[in-house]
This record gives C-alpha cells, structure tokens and sequence, in this order.
C-alpha cells in the first residue's frame, strides 16, 4: 500500500489526504461506488428501489444468527443471510401472491426485528450500533484489497446479465419468448445486489446503503436518453457524490456517509431540474 499511498501524494497534494484513512477511504469510495452505480441501474428498472434496504436490515440478522452459530466472521454471517434472505424475496415476489413492495416491506421489517432481538440480549447491541450508520474512514488495506477484487467481479457479472435483465424489465414475456430464464436471470441480479450491499454495509450504514444505490441510478435515469447513457450517468454520479462527500464531511467534521447520500440527493433534484427544463 505503500507505493500506492505515494502515488496518491503526487498526484493529489491535498490536505485532507496527507492522513492514511483519508487516503484508505477515498480509494474504498472509487472502488464501491461504481458497482452501487451500476447494480442501481436495475434496481430502478424493475422497481425494486427498496430492495437493498431489506438486505441492510438482514445484516444485522445475519450476525445476530452468526453470534448464536458461532461464527467467527460478521462479514461471512451478512453474505450467507444477505443472499438466502435476497433469494426468498425473489421467489415470493415471482410467485405473484403479493405485490414487490409489500413483500420488500415485509421482509425488512422482519429481519430487523429479529436482528434487533437477538443481538439486544446481554446487552450486545452496542457493539454493532455502527452498523446503522457505517463508518467509511474505517477502511483498511485488507478492505481494499478485497473491494480490489469486488469490483472488476461485480461489473463483469453485470455485464453478461446486462442484456438479460433489461428484456425482462421491458417485457417478461418477450424475455421468456427469447429463451431467456428470467426467474434465474432475477434470482442471480438479487444474489449480486446482496453480495454488494454486504460488502458496503460496514462503510455505509444500514440507514443509507439504499440511498446510496437508488440516488444515483435515479438520478442517472433522468439524464440519460438511453439505457446505456443511463448507466455512465449512474456510474459517475455515485463517483462525484461519493468522492464530494467524503471531502465535505472532512471539511465539516460529520458522517462521510450522510455526506456522500445529500451529495447524491442533490444531484438528483438538480437532474430533476434538468428533466423538467429539457421537456
């Protein structure tokens, strides 16, 4: 890390990344914003836009069953709930007995009720309150390294679902009539978008980790003339909100998350602007 941390300093001399976390945080925001960026794309497109705030409030069940089971890893705990929990909302949502946000709305709430009364025992609940609202200047090289390989990952598997995702958006049955599996093709978007959401969870918190995947592809999407001009506009947006927001909350002393998702929303109420204007 060390030859990157000097490569950082020559070409940005900036006050705020003469600190080591500064430097470990601003390299996390440009390796996990751009896949939030992508992944929210379609997210939006299948109105699932509350989706990913189920998944954070599985994190804290996930660790709650990890403690009872033993497990040594919350990371490991998040990824094997986030993706069993992502999986069932997929197959309840595909049966048609509800409607998406009703089933979203029910599994949130379950899980962090649950979360909530297992980690609240012996009064162990204190140790995970970070959770909530995630702290990205805690970010360490092991992190990088792994969000290293997250990334070109998460965007390769996005790309060969790309195509797949967006005919079942646009028309299921057309989807269907193509030989596209579009119940698998679903149940592996979600699977990624879990994966994801755990990934970022610790930096991000519980309470905006959903903001932070919906306000730039939202925004994005009222910009964008296409799907492609779409997921650039998504993709560099989650960018500048995430890096702006890192420096203003260096620069005002508060939450970098908090920061990074007004960023965010305020990017979308100017596109909203846009829109408006361009109409």
């Amino acid at each position: 890390m060390d030859a990157v941390y000097a490569v950082m300093d020559a070409l940005l001399p900036l006050e705020a990344l003469r600190f080591s976390f500064m430097k470990n945080a601003f390299l996390a925001v440009l390796l996990l914003t751009p896949l939030l960026g992508l992944l929210g794309t379609m997210a939006v497109n299948h109105q699932m836009a509350f989706f990913s705030d189920a998944l954070g409030h599985s994190a804290i069940t996930g660790i709650g069953l990890g403690i009872l089971l033993g497990l040594r890893s919350d990371l490991l705990a998040m990824l094997v709930f986030g993706i069993v929990w992502a999986v069932l909302i997929c197959l309840i949502k595909q049966s048609g007995s509800a409607s998406v946000d009703t089933v979203i709305s029910v599994f949130s709430s379950t899980s962090i009720a649950a979360g909530l009364i297992i980690l609240a025992r012996g009064g162990k609940f204190a140790r995970y309150s970070t959770l909530l609202i995630g702290d990205i200047l805690a970010v360490t090289p092991q992190d990088l390294l792994f969000l290293a390989l997250a990334l070109p990952v998460g965007v390769l598997l996005w790309a060969l679902m790309y195509n797949p995702l967006l005919m079942t958006s646009v028309s299921p049955s057309l989807a269907r009539s193509r030989g596209i599996r579009t119940r698998l093709v679903e149940c592996a978007f979600v699977v990624l978008v879990a994966v994801a959401v755990m990934l970022a969870i610790r930096w991000v918190g519980v309470m905006l980790i959903n903001a932070l995947l919906i306000l730039p592809a939202a925004a994005g999407r009222n910009l964008a003339r296409n799907s492609r001009q779409h997921a650039v506009f998504s993709v560099l947006i989650a960018l500048a909100s995430g890096i702006l927001g890192l420096f203003l909350a260096y620069a005002l002393d508060t939450s970098a998350g908090a920061s990074i998702v007004l960023v965010a929303a305020a990017v979308y109420a100017l596109s909203l602007l846009l829109r408006r204007w361009r109409k």
